[in-house]
């Protein structure tokens, strides 16, 4: 039977409108790692080789552009934004820098002497707060927020800076401001415009609301890329990515293993696992597992072990019917299919492998396979005893250690 036959895909039906084609989904990637992520207040700032090591794993999966700091921050983040853009011109990475900058020409001024002195553009990412909670917390009035936009953007294009308009918690902003804001920030030359879901608030369904408004009432035909950006505060920022995707905005932000402020925003490397499943996403991923554990290493976030993909846990089975599934696909010789009976992420593609462990709830087959696959005779019966009874007296899965010592025992 052909491969295609075997799975019955109901993401491809999409009713009565017809299924989103993905395979003609154009979308770059924006990496927010080395700046929103480096916001969690639970990480460690990598040392800049980590930071530098980093660029080039966005270049090899296929992401595009990188926040590479906030260097309004103070000194320390000017140097390391200057080392980073030299990385990025001297080895050529395919990879379009930028950096955050309140809408004020103090934060904006730094942007433009690295900009300078290392001879590339640096897209300057102006942020400033948009909705009627953060005005009214903040005093602020539409006139002054307007104000205060056209200034910093007409700065930063004055000095020959691209420039990304980003409205803070547009989710929750009211349409009349950000018609002000974003006309204001287009007719003073930002090439770009952002929408920020800053605290997790968007669902699915208002994604796709506020993209079709701005593209129906603000952009309209201009030149104006748009771009999202939303973190995972009621856990949907992974699926409002795909969302504005969908609704057609030009550029997706994320960060790696969404590292973030508070609870952190999307995840770039479930982002990336899904567009390539999807067929949207052409570059190569096999060093996704590497980018995952040197973020996670370098700034001191583990890896949890049910996280999709990269966890330890992934492909990894001590359950007698999953097991006992993919043993008899791995049987008739048929690598894809044993990938895919009891995963809807196939482990190969990502250099990883399912496992097959023995646990409380095995069967028979779980210890046959773990026997085979360690160099023992899976036909011996008392082999198979020793372990299986073992696996029913313990709470856990038992390690391969434990194995050994129970069957030289």
């Amino acid at each position: 039977m052909e491969e295609r036959q075997l799975i019955y895909d109901w993401n491809n039906e999409g009713g009565a409108n017809g299924a989103f084609d993905w395979t003609h989904a154009r979308v770059d990637l924006n990496d927010e790692t080395l700046r929103d992520g480096l916001q969690s207040p639970s990480v460690t700032d990598p040392t800049l080789d980590v930071k530098r090591r980093l660029l080039h794993l966005m270049a090899d999966l296929g992401i595009v552009a990188a926040d590479i700091g906030l260097p309004g921050a103070g000194p320390r983040v000017v140097d390391q934004v200057r080392a980073l853009a030299t990385e990025i011109r001297d080895q050529r990475l395919p990879i379009a820098p930028n950096c955050a900058a309140r809408t004020v020409i103090t934060d904006i001024e730094p942007i433009v002497r690295v900009s300078d002195e290392v001879g590339i553009k640096i897209e300057a990412a102006t942020f400033i707060g948009s909705s009627p909670i953060r005005q009214y917390t903040e005093d602020w009035t539409v006139d002054r927020i307007v104000a205060a936009s056209e200034e910093a953007v007409t700065y930063a294009v004055k000095h020959g800076l691209p420039v990304m308009y980003v409205t803070e918690d547009t989710t929750r902003a009211r349409p009349e401001t950000l018609k002000a804001l974003y006309g204001a920030a287009i007719a003073c030359g930002a090439g770009r415009i952002c929408l920020a879901d800053t605290v997790g608030h968007a669902t699915p369904d208002g994604v796709r609301a506020l993209v079709k408004f701005v593209k129906e009432e603000i952009v309209k035909k201009n030149d104006v890329k748009i771009d999202w950006h939303g973190h995972r505060d009621r856990g949907m920022g992974l699926i409002n990515c795909l969302a504005a995707i969908e609704a057609g905005v030009d550029r997706v932000h994320a960060t790696a293993l969404g590292v973030g402020e508070r609870v952190g925003n999307a995840e770039m490397d479930l982002l990336i696992v899904n567009l390539k499943l999807l067929g949207a996403h052409q570059g190569d991923i096999r060093k996704l597992p590497e980018y995952c554990r040197l973020v996670a290493d370098a700034v001191g976030v583990p890896i949890p072990v049910n996280y999709p993909v990269v966890g330890t846990d992934a492909f990894r089975t001590g359950t007698g019917v999953h097991a006992a599934a993919i043993i008899k696909a791995k049987k008739k010789g048929h690598n894809w299919l044993a990938d895919r009976v009891y995963s809807s992420v196939p482990a190969e593609e990502f250099g990883f492998e399912q496992r097959i462990e023995i646990s409380p709830v095995s069967g028979l087959s779980n210890v046959k396979y773990w026997l085979e696959r360690h160099g023992y005779d899976p036909e011996d019966d008392e082999a198979c005893r020793t372990l299986f009874d073992a696996a029913k007296r313990t709470d856990r899965v038992l390690s391969d250690e434990e194995c050994h010592r129970l069957l030289s025992a």
